[in-house]
C-alpha cells in the first residue's frame, strides 16, 4: 500500500513537471488579451524543502500567506460578508490534490495518503486569502493534537468578527497568518 502511495507521489510530481509546478516553480498567469505585459514578469521560487519542525503551523517559508486582492475592508459587504462567497473562489480538487501531493514530498511527511491532509489555505477564503498561490496552501495534517478541523473554528470565529465589524480584516489576516493557535486570544476574541 505505501509503495503504491509513493507510486502517487512520484506519478503527481511528473505531472506537476509538465504544468510548471515541480521543481519549487509556479509560472505567472499569461498576459491578458491585448495585453503588453504578463500579470507578474517572473517566476516565484518555492522552497525545496520545508520542515515539519512548525507543526501545527506550516513553515513560514514555503507558506507566508497571500491575499486575493479583491478582497479589501471596503470590498468585505460584496465578497466575506456574503453567505456562499468563497465556494466563488474555492479552487476545485483538479488543481489542489496535485498541489497538496507535491507539497507532501517537499515537507517529508512519511505518510503520503491524500485523504490524511487538508490542502488548507494558511490566510483563509473567508478572510480573503489568495485561492490558488502556492504561496498561502499547505497540506494540512488531520491528526495531532491541532488539526485541520481546529483551525476551521477558528477561521469562522475570525470572519464572523469581521463582518460584525469588531475586528479589522488586516488584523485578522495578520493574526491567522502569524499563528492561527493564537490568533483569537491575540485579537481579544
Amino acid at each position: 500500500m505505501m509503495i503504491r502511495q509513493r507510486l502517487t507521489v512520484v506519478a503527481v510530481a511528473a505531472t506537476l513537471a509538465t504544468a510548471g509546478l515541480a521543481a519549487g516553480t509556479a509560472q505567472a498567469a499569461p498576459a491578458k488579451a491585448g495585453s503588453t505585459k504578463s500579470t507578474a514578469s517572473k517566476s516565484r521560487t518555492l522552497a525545496a524543502s520545508c520542515s515539519q519542525g512548525y507543526l501545527p503551523l506550516p513553515d513560514p517559508s514555503c507558506t507566508p500567506g497571500a491575499y486575493n486582492p479583491d478582497v479589501t475592508q471596503a470590498t468585505i459587504g460584496q465578497t466575506i460578508c456574503v453567505s456562499g462567497w468563497t465556494s466563488t473562489v474555492r479552487p476545485p480538487t483538479s488543481y489542489t490534490n496535485p498541489l497538496k501531493a507535491q507539497q507532501i514530498a517537499q515537507y517529508g511527511y512519511a505518510d503520503t495518503n491524500l485523504s490524511d491532509y487538508e490542502e488548507d489555505h494558511l490566510v483563509p477564503l473567508e478572510l480573503g486569502g489568495a485561492p490558488r498561490d502556492p504561496r498561502n496552501l499547505w497540506p494540512e495534517p488531520r491528526y495531532g493534537s491541532q488539526t485541520a478541523m481546529s483551525k476551521d473554528s477558528v477561521e469562522n470565529k475570525l470572519k464572523t468578527a469581521v463582518c460584525g465589524g469588531r475586528v479589522t480584516l488586516a488584523a485578522a489576516r495578520s493574526a491567522i497568518a502569524s499563528d492561527w493557535t493564537t490568533a483569537l486570544s491575540r485579537l481579544g476574541l
